[in-house]
């Protein structure tokens, strides 16, 4: 793509993990990720504890990112950090950073959009990984977001369904909390999924217009099986458990199914690329391979450590920008609620 090394430092910060990850021409160099085991106790991310641990680690890792890259400081082309969506404090510190870092190196600073950066991860360069043609439709899919977007370049994207209410994540982890499964309860349901019957137990599917989702009423709807259930069975969850939650599963993703059949038959496009945390889910991926033979789609799920929240995606937007010359000034912001 060019002849001279561009060395790009990505900072994120959106949530509850602190990364940062150095990039040259499009190929990952070091992708540190400090994750924060606080919240756990919680059952959910406070935001104010986020905060504050994302000052405590954030010149730890992105000193990591540059030793791991074997490059320093006066290397770099440009800072890019996650500009939002996500937790204020959280974004407001590795604003502040990218700012500061920018400043004193006198190079350019280049905002990234979070769910722009989980769909362009498949731009990462990694030798195993195909990249998805334009247009294509990605599904981004997370503890804070569900939605379906038409791609037709880097930087042109449609959001053409998205959640109503609770996003699929917060479906995975309420559900799990009302099993007494620990936070996030995602992976632990995905783990027990594989050992229980995903027709065991039957829930209702949201009728939501359009590409649009819902998953409160699934949560309201479990939370009244259960207790039900238990209420007739005081040992129904630890009895059924594996069973429950194959059911659970099997109900998100056919909701998640649904929609992008509509979606693929709408738009008359069918590479399908997924991202966010949730894309991670083994039982999601299956049913996106599945569709390769069922329906003919060509389907693409990026590297496993590309999916949850990390710095390799925010610095792939990063170098795509770069070469377009497209930066920030020193008087952006961070904006919790940034749309694609």
């Amino acid at each position: 793509m060019t002849s001279q090394n561009i060395y790009i430092l990505a900072i994120e910060s959106s949530c509850d993990d602190t990364a940062a990850a150095v990039m040259c021409n499009g190929k990952i160099l070091s992708n540190i990720i400090a994750s924060q085991k606080i919240h756990e106790e919680y059952g959910g991310v406070v935001p104010e504890l986020a905060s504050r641990a994302h000052q405590q680690n954030i010149v730890p890792v992105v000193d990591q990112a540059l030793k791991q890259a074997g490059i320093d400081k006066t290397q770099l082309h440009a800072v890019a950090f996650t500009r939002g969506p996500g937790l204020m404090g959280s974004l407001l510190v590795g604003t502040s950073f990218a700012k500061s870092l920018a400043y004193g190196l006198n190079i350019p600073l280049i905002d990234v959009n979070h769910m722009q950066a989980h769909i362009l991860a498949h731009f990462i360069e990694e030798d195993a990984f195909e990249q998805p043609p334009f247009p294509f439709l990605a599904m981004t899919i997370s503890g804070g977001h569900t939605q379906i977007v038409r791609v037709d370049d880097y930087f042109d994207m449609t959001v053409i369904g998205e959640t109503i209410d609770d996003a699929v994540g917060e479906a995975f982890d309420k559900s799990g909390k009302l099993l007494g499964l620990g936070y996030p309860a995602g992976p632990e349901i995905d783990k027990r999924a594989k050992l229980g019957n995903p027709k065991a137990f039957k829930f209702t599917k949201p009728k939501v217009d359009g590409l649009n989702f819902s998953f409160s009423g699934l949560k309201t709807a479990i939370l009244y099986f259960i207790q039900k259930e238990v209420k007739a069975n005081p040992q129904f969850i630890e009895t059924h458990l594996n069973d429950i939650c194959a059911s659970i599963q099997y109900t998100i993703i056919g909701i998640l199914m649904d929609k992008l059949k509509k979606a693929v038959k709408q738009t008359g496009i069918n590479h399908i690329a997924i991202g966010g945390g949730v894309s991670a889910n083994s039982g999601i991926r299956e049913a996106l391979k599945n569709a390769e033979g069922k329906f003919g789609w060509t389907t693409y799920v990026p590297k496993f450590e590309y999916t949850t929240d990390n710095a390799a995606m925010i610095a792939i937007v990063g170098y795509l920008k770069y070469l377009e010359g497209n930066y920030a000034d020193q008087s952006v912001m961070a904006s919790a609620r940034l749309k694609i």
